[in-house]
């Protein structure tokens, strides 16, 4: 619709975001009306009109098989949108046209916003299956009526009330009719179903809506009347009731065709078994999280055992070797403390890159500095683990045989995001400006533990590539390309 507006129109852009919230609501009048719904808006030099949006009923027949958004007509060869848009008034008069054998009913209702009128509805209803209405039929026509001399008031939709259409109630969820009062006028089976669900043992009819509502919700002291306010329709708003039975989300509409509010539409979901899932997933959620900060607990415990064993041995060789086991132990439970604190199984590895150079940097010899340019991002637990340990594995070697004693340097750890969203890839370049590589040193060969378990976490588990080469200049250079989902 941004497009199709800014090429063909000449709508400014508060303009358009008065259209977005109308698209973002005209669902409701659609499934009210059983019919179809194409808004039209002229072109910037006034000769045609643009469709640039659409939307079928979920409640009955589609007048359109085709998808109308992008066409254009002519002004003149649709009289009733050229009387709509310069009257400013619903337009009905016609008789139906017929259109692939389908006999369809066609109204035009102009938009307007601020007095001024943007463009028009063409509204259309199969009349194929046409039949006498019912009496929740009857209520839908006539609130789609309300609404759409609402929309040619420029009163609906409501400023600052965008609704996210997949969350909100829909009109088959349940739709209760409140008059000027309050006082239900009619209420459908399923919104009668959904208060019964929440302890009704009545008819909804002639009863006042928000003081049923207000006895209904669990409250220890007297009347909620926010409460009974909100559930009479007095503003339009979107709300949720919850008791012992279940949890019903309620959506109130206002109806003022002529100004003055007449009465009201709410629309009634039960979101009993949606709620009861989601606290589901919040304990799920509570678990795995607890279950990080105990993994990452006993981690610990583990690399403080190390630590207590390798200074009770006299080998060297052996202490240094339970240390280096200390670190790899620290480094996941490193990636556990961050997933422990997190929602879902993604870490933003910048920090946990950061914490593992500050705990192997405390094995320097000299005077050596340890820095990160550049962003790893957000990776999955699965990548994160074995990257962290790749890391530590990395940098250990580089403070471990690229300087001396007294020696000072420089490592510095680089990341880069890359490929596309559907392959996505990550770049880990680790450079030192140490002695380098030893005369022969072949990195794929190398029998050193640490070079081990790097060439098998990368290339095994993570499916990457791993090299290591003289850097340019002096030093050694590191080089992990693996792959990484999307960086959402």
């Amino acid at each position: 619709m941004n497009d199709l507006v800014r090429q063909h129109t000449a709508l400014s852009d508060t303009d358009l975001e008065w259209l977005h919230l109308l698209v973002s609501e005209w669902q409701l009048l659609s499934d009210l009306s059983f019919a179809d719904l194409v808004l039209w808006v002229p072109t910037r030099d006034g000769t045609r009109y643009v469709s640039v949006a659409q939307m079928r009923p979920n409640t009955g027949p589609t007048s359109y098989q085709d998808d109308m958004v992008g066409h254009l007509v002519p002004r003149g060869r649709r009289p009733l949108l050229d009387a709509a848009l310069d009257e400013g008034r619903i337009v009905r008069e016609g008789d139906p046209e017929w259109r692939e054998e389908v006999p369809v009913r066609v109204e035009s209702i102009p938009v307007r916003r601020e007095g001024r009128v943007l463009g028009v509805i063409a509204r259309n209803t199969n009349l194929l299956t046409v039949r006498t209405p019912s009496r929740l039929e009857l209520t839908y026509l006539q609130s789609a009526s309300d609404l759409a001399q609402m929309i040619a008031a420029g009163s609906f939709p409501f400023p600052g009330q965008q609704v996210d259409m997949d969350a909100s109630p829909r009109v088959g969820d349940g739709l209760v009719r409140l008059d000027a009062d309050g006082v239900v006028q009619y209420a459908s089976p399923n919104g009668l179903s959904a208060y019964h669900r929440l302890g009704l043992a009545s008819d909804l009819v002639g009863q006042h809506l928000g003081k049923i509502t207000a006895e209904l919700a669990p409250s220890r002291g007297p009347v909620d009347e926010a409460l009974v306010k909100l559930a009479s329709g007095y503003a339009p708003r979107e709300f949720e009731v919850e008791c012992a039975g279940g949890v019903i989300q309620l959506r109130a509409i206002p109806l003022k065709p002529k100004g003055v509010r007449i009465g009201s539409l709410v629309l009634l979901r039960d979101v009993t078994e949606l709620r009861r899932r989601e606290r589901e997933l919040i304990t799920k959620d509570a678990t795995i999280r607890e279950i990080h900060h105990r993994v990452k607990n006993n981690l610990q415990t583990v690399a403080a055992l190390l630590r207590l064993q390798s200074r009770r041995m006299d080998s060297p060789q052996g202490r240094e070797a339970l240390n280096e086991a200390v670190r790899r132990v620290g480094s996941i439970a490193i990636v556990h403390e961050t997933l422990s604190q997190n929602l879902d199984e993604r870490v933003e590895f910048d920090e946990i890159a950061d914490r593992v150079i500050a705990m192997v940097s405390e094995i320097s010899p000299g005077k050596v500095t340890c820095r990160r340019t550049g962003r790893f991002g957000i990776l999955d637990a699965e990548v994160a683990t074995p990257l962290a340990m790749v890391l530590t594995e990395v940098l250990q070697n580089a403070l471990e045989h690229a300087f001396g004693v007294a020696e000072s340097g420089t490592v510095e750890v680089s990341a880069v995001r890359g490929g596309s969203p559907a392959e996505g890839r990550l770049l880990i370049t680790v450079q030192d400006d140490g002695c380098g590589l030893p005369e022969g040193f072949d990195p794929q060969r190398a029998g050193n533990l640490g070079l081990q378990i790097v060439r098998t976490l990368v290339e095994g588990e993570l499916g990457g590539s791993f090299g290591m080469v003289p850097a340019p200049g002096r030093g050694t250079q590191v080089i992990l390309d693996v792959p990484v989902s999307a960086d959402k």
